[in-house]
């Protein structure tokens, strides 16, 4: 085995023990409201703080650090996330979780003649689902989220996404 191979079985176990751990997202607030978002902030490649995106994925995601906001008003972490393949194209995407309720937006996206195009309509959509990507969920559980809280503070979100291994 590889050390990648390793890497991605003990990465799919642990986000699969995490997972059971933070079970299903707590009930949606009827009074909730989305604060009005701010538009996609600037971001450089090369300070991503990366992550693996799944263990079957020639993917690997990363967040700019200064790109993370934690918005007091309605408890959403938006962030650009880059998406890099092995060949070094990017796929850019500026979005927003919501830990309370499990769900990720995709407010806008990065074209390659360097212009944010907005996503519409935008929708809240599960971490959970199926989907072929997991980079939200894992985002969340690498240090965007405490369980259903988002993290105390950018600051701590930074130390976590830095240091996997010692949450």
């Amino acid at each position: 085995m590889t050390k990648k191979t390793i890497f991605g079985l003990f990465s799919t176990i642990l986000l699969s023990l995490t997972c059971t751990a933070w079970a299903q997202p707590a009930a949606d607030d009827p009074e909730w409201k989305e604060a009005e978002v701010p538009p996609p902030p600037a971001f450089d490649v090369s300070k991503l703080i990366t992550f693996e995106g799944s263990p079957n994925s020639s993917l690997v995601y990363g967040v700019d650090p200064a790109s993370i906001r934690i918005s007091n008003s309605d408890s959403v972490v938006r962030y650009v996330m880059v998406a890099t393949s092995a060949s070094g194209a990017r796929n850019v995407m500026y979005e927003g979780i919501r830990c309370s309720t499990g769900e990720f937006k995709t407010y806008a996206r990065y074209s390659s003649d360097g212009r944010w195009n907005m996503v519409t309509p935008t929708e809240w959509r599960s971490m959970f689902d199926n989907m072929p990507s997991k980079h939200a969920l894992r985002f969340a559980k690498a240090g965007a989220c405490d369980n259903a809280a988002p993290a105390l503070s950018v600051d701590a979100l930074v130390v976590r996404l830095k240091n996997p291994f010692k949450n």
